[in-house]
Order: structure tokens, then C-alpha cells, then sequence
């Protein structure tokens, strides 16, 4: 029987095709409506997700729930480099969750903030930020996806 409840822990090596296919999810789902065609045969011509996690996957934490993993967050000193949790697994708690676990380590680490990008499209991930407490410190063109976007970088306080 399913108990619903996130177990947050380090990814492991089993874990890289999930991680895989939570990157695809959140792409097709967020990005590729947003993109360029070009820019989107791009992402999967180089399988950046891909690449992304075969590069730094050991370094994720991963949520579950029922053993199946929900989402990733992968951050370096300071900054939250990717936080996605997959469809199928939003306004669970998810992404809540990672966050939370990764601002503690970040705090731990001896950062006295945690900063992160999102673009300008995604109101959804801006309305989160900004309900955990993120404020907008800049906005500037986002070189990634060659699509005309304008990332957004939020920083938030933890001392």
C-alpha cells in the first residue's frame, strides 16, 4: 500500500536512468512549449539533459516516493544549478522538500545565502521562490537556449 510520503536522499549510480528521464519530462513539459525549434532539436540532437546527469548525477539529491524517484536538485557551493521534479509528482511537496534539504546543506556549508535562476516564462517556479522567501536580484539574457529568453536570478537569505 502507498504511503505518499518524500524520502530525500543522495542519487546513486541505479538511480541515472530515472534521473534521465525526469530531465526529458520536465523539458518536454516546460522548456520545449518555450524553445525554439531549433534550440529543441539542439537539446536532443546533444542530449544535454543527459549529459547533464552522465556529468553530475552523483553529485544529486533525489526525492522519492514508493521507492520511484520525483524529482532532483543538484547545487554547487552556493547556487541551486537545477531543481525539477516530474509531472506526474507536482504540488506534492516535491520540490518543497529538495529545496528545503538543499538550502540546510547550503547553510551548513557555511553559505549565508542560496541563489538560483529561472526564466521569465516560468511563473510557476517564480510564484515558488518567492512564497519560500527568494527575492529578485537580476535579470539578464539567457544564452542557454537561444530562444529570446531573460533569466531571472533569486537569492534568498539563510543567516
Amino acid at each position: 500500500m502507498s504511503d505518499g510520503r518524500i524520502n530525500v536522499r543522495r542519487a546513486r549510480a541505479d538511480d541515472t536512468a530515472a534521473l534521465k528521464e525526469i530531465l526529458r519530462d520536465t523539458f518536454e513539459n516546460t522548456w520545449l512549449p518555450q524553445i525554439t525549434p531549433a534550440a529543441a532539436q539542439r537539446y536532443v540532437e546533444t542530449d544535454i539533459g543527459g549529459r547533464y546527469v552522465d556529468e553530475h548525477g552523483h553529485d544529486f539529491v533525489v526525492a522519492e516516493i514508493d521507492a520511484k524517484l520525483a524529482g532532483l536538485v543538484h547545487w554547487q557551493d552556493d547556487f541551486i544549478e537545477a531543481l525539477h521534479v516530474s509531472t506526474q509528482y507536482q504540488g506534492r511537496g516535491v520540490g518543497r522538500s529538495l529545496l528545503d534539504h538543499a538550502e540546510t546543506m547550503i547553510r551548513r556549508a557555511g553559505f549565508p545565502q542560496a541563489r538560483l535562476e529561472t526564466d521569465t516564462f516560468n511563473e510557476q517556479a517564480q510564484a515558488v521562490y518567492r512564497a519560500r522567501g527568494y527575492e529578485e536580484k537580476g535579470r539578464y539574457p539567457d544564452d542557454e537556449w537561444d530562444s529570446g529568453f531573460t533569466t531571472i536570478l533569486f537569492v534568498k537569505r539563510l543567516v
